[in-house]
């Protein structure tokens, strides 16, 4: 039995959508874009969405429209995704690492050790769609406004850090009866290929800032920003009469065509409606059974504040070694299950320790890392499928340790 890790969920609504699009003579940002938007607005209860070509893009958008760059620490996890460091890194301020805890995310007392008056912003990873605590973040932040410098207006408006989430993995997530969205000041969402939901590439920036911000202007200014600056977008601009247009910020070029916004605008609904209760079920299925399984940790999944948005099944196994951990994985994978690990650390990357960051600092990220595989998760797996993963699984790891 072969079966994949995340293979993309494209059904007859997501080609009929497609097609629709393609028929429509427009296939860049115009009207699909925006129905995405509100979507996603409707789902997570955001104020205001911008839809971007990548969450990558998205934190970049945020922090230059926070006015971060050289002189600036943005605080991050150690154990995440490059793209969380190298957005901080691409609008010329310093990523701050700091360690994790066992439930992935990022460490609160880490974070108040790290925070100096040249902090301008954190960016919490909800890691496999288990969010971060937020509530405890925003109370540091208050509590640390004494040492918040700000340098421009927009830091001044806001009066603190930046929570700035980074939620690629957690749309659908909720916290304290909150859909990841309505909660951080900004949170952004990723629609790769291999997300809960997809636009192939995308991403989605929510906004939602405290008065005295009104969130529909700054979607306005965010929205110009990504087309370069430019008053109007090409659709307005194609309307008879509309190309006159102007620029007026020093942009990028960072928006998201309507030909991937329609795969998205096709998958929210049935998202929201069905298929992230399937993740949640297969989700449940592996928990129970490894629950049982005196070499297993299982990931959180549920409390009285948080619930996944079940997008990895990130399993580790007790005592043993990163080396012992491939060797599992080369076992499952010789069994036709294809299996991932999520994530190696960053000060575990050339680019990284080249800047200086040790793993050996980082000790909590590098222990969660060295046992973790993550197994498919997915609404198109069959029973029989979910029952060989399992059983795979099992066998590579009871005949390893």
């Amino acid at each position: 039995m072969k079966i994949p890790f995340s293979p993309p969920y494209i059904n007859k609504v997501v080609l009929q959508e497609v097609n629709s699009t393609l028929e429509s003579g427009w296939i860049t940002t115009g009207p699909k874009v925006k129905q995405l938007e509100e979507l996603v607005c409707k789902y997570t209860f955001s104020p205001n969405t911008l839809c971007v070509n990548s969450a990558t893009s998205g934190l970049m958008l945020a922090l230059k429209w926070y006015g971060i760059g050289e002189g600036d620490e943005v605080i991050i996890p150690a154990y995440t995704y490059a793209a969380t460091a190298l957005a901080v890194i691409h609008v010329g301020a310093t990523p701050v690492m700091v360690d994790v805890e066992n439930d992935f995310n990022i460490s609160i007392e880490k974070i108040e050790k790290a925070i100096t008056n040249k902090t301008k912003a954190i960016i919490p990873v909800d890691i496999a769609g288990w969010p971060c605590d937020y509530d405890a973040i925003k109370t540091l932040v208050c509590n640390k406004i004494e040492l918040f410098n700000p340098s421009n207006e927009n830091q001044n408006k806001l009066g603190r850090i930046l929570i700035l989430a980074d939620s690629a993995h957690s749309i659908g997530a909720t916290y304290k009866n909150q859909f990841l969205g309505s909660i951080a000041d900004i949170t952004v969402f990723s629609f790769h290929a291999v997300k809960n939901i997809t636009t192939a590439e995308g991403g989605a920036v929510c906004i939602n800032l405290p008065k005295p911000f009104i969130n529909q202007e700054e979607y306005y200014y965010l929205r110009c920003f990504s087309l370069n600056g430019q008053t109007k977008d090409a659709f307005t601009k194609s309307k008879a009469g509309g190309w006159r247009y102007d620029i007026i910020y020093l942009g990028l070029k960072i928006n998201m065509p309507d030909i991937l916004a329609a795969i998205g605008v096709a998958q929210i609904p049935e998202y929201f409606d069905e298929t992230l209760d399937i993740r949640k079920e297969i989700y449940k299925v592996y928990h129970d059974y490894f629950a049982t399984k005196t070499w297993a940790i299982t990931p959180p999944y549920k409390n009285e504040y948080r619930e996944s948005s079940c997008h990895l099944y990130a399993l580790r196994i007790k005592n043993i070694t990163e080396s012992i951990r491939d060797l599992i994985i080369e076992k499952i994978t010789k069994q036709g299950v294809a299996v991932n690990v999520h994530f190696q650390p960053l000060p575990m990357l050339t680019i990284f320790k080249e800047m200086g960051f040790k793993i050996e600092n980082y000790p909590i990220a590098y222990d969660n890392y060295k046992c973790e595989i993550s197994l498919p998760i997915y609404p198109q797996l069959t029973k029989d499928q979910l029952n060989y993963i399992i059983r795979t699984v099992e066998n590579a790891v009871e005949s390893t340790i």
